[in-house]
């Protein structure tokens, strides 16, 4: 009895000692996975293109996009360009249009000044105002405007 729990106990051991041989040779393995995986140069890229890979941001590495990355940089600033240069023209629109209706205001205000100061400066209004202010002694004429022909020399 004694003989068969040394040898259970050897395999015990012997169990010990090869799972602990799994083990390291299981951390040598995730440690070389991590280091292929860290590594600096570019893995090659894969034919499918999928959402994942372009929201997880993978396709940023690629080496594609570092060789065109000026190109990005300045369609970037094209497209910053054309919203700014957009902004601006609609409010210069914004403000032709405001002008345009003060302009229109002014039009309006000066047709009615012209009127008044037509209606005012008629003989009918110019007589009437003279009559009810009898301070002046200007009258109206009865007789009618003449001709005068003056002969040429």
């Amino acid at each position: 009895m004694a003989e068969e729990k040394k040898t259970e106990e050897k395999k015990t051991e012997e169990r010990k000692a090869e799972a602990e041989k799994e083990e390291t040779k299981n951390e040598l393995s995730a440690l070389e996975k991590l280091k292929n995986s860290v590594s600096e140069e570019d893995s090659k890229p894969t034919t499918q293109l999928s959402l994942k890979m372009i929201l997880g941001g993978d396709i940023l590495n690629a080496e594609f996009v570092r060789r065109q990355l000026w190109l990005i940089v300045i369609a970037v600033v094209f497209i910053i360009a054309y919203v700014a240069s957009r902004y601006q023209c609609q409010q210069d629109i914004i403000k032709i249009a405001k002008l345009e209706t003060e302009l229109k205001d002014a039009k309006y205000r000066a047709l009615s000044i012209s009127s008044k100061l037509t209606e005012r400066s008629r003989e009918s209004h110019v007589l009437k105002l003279l009559k009810e202010n009898n301070d002046s002694l200007l009258k109206a004429s009865d007789q009618p405007p003449y001709i005068i022909n003056v002969p040429e020399r």
